[in-house]
């Protein structure tokens, strides 16, 4: 999204977004008919915030020329729907598999998401386990933390947003994904005590006592 972004400064982004080999400052200018000046100005600050960067070097006039294009966190400043495409598989999925099908799916990719994360986990403890996995849950879009409660054998992780919020009240069977990466991840047996879909202040993930 652009809040915060000035008339000029979106306007350039979206030449680069069109031009995807990059701009030099006096193709900016002619493209957006303002003084070298003015661009140089916009750049700067566009390059401070992260949003563009330098491209490959082209000659200009005998002399190497910067060439800026969109860094990644500036592609991501455009609008993607993936929400639809999300609900039209999942659709598609549970038409073909049925609710227990789509459950065991979402179990397996949190499985295998869980593989990829597990080398960060290497070496560490239960408790420091939960610590990290909160934080890969966070790296995930996540709002967590880590609680402990009097009486209990091992702190639990509480999530305060749902990532696919849409997604999960549609199909609950998606819930089983979270539960399935943090089980593999913490090769223990989670329960999924509360839930922000079906009306909980959280979503808490709690190590089931053996």
């Amino acid at each position: 999204m652009f809040y915060g972004f000035g008339h000029r400064q979106r306007k350039l982004l979206e030449k680069l977004l069109i031009k995807k080999n990059g701009l030099t400052i006096d193709d900016l200018a002619k493209e957006l008919g303002i003084t070298r000046n003015a661009v140089q100005q916009h750049t700067l600050a566009l390059e401070k915030g992260g949003y563009i960067e330098i491209g490959e070097l082209t000659a200009t006039g005998g002399r190497p020329g910067r060439i800026y294009v969109l860094s990644k966190k500036g592609i991501d400043l455009f609008p993607k729907q993936y929400s639809w495409f999300s609900e039209l598989l999942l659709h598609s999925l549970k038409s073909q598999l049925g609710s227990n099908g789509l459950e065991t799916k979402m179990r397996e990719i949190g499985n295998n998401l869980a593989q990829s994360l597990k080398p960060k986990l290497r070496g560490l403890s239960l408790p420091e386990k939960i610590n990290a996995v909160s934080q890969i849950m966070q790296d995930l879009g996540f709002e967590t933390e880590v609680k402990e409660e009097n009486g209990e054998k091992h702190p639990f992780i509480n999530a305060h947003n749902c990532i696919y919020h849409n997604l999960a009240k549609e199909f609950e069977e998606v819930c089983q994904l979270d539960r399935s990466l943090l089980e593999s991840l913490l090769d223990s047996e989670i329960n999924h005590e509360e839930c922000i879909v079906r009306g909980g202040e959280v979503c808490k993930f709690k190590i089931k006592e053996q």
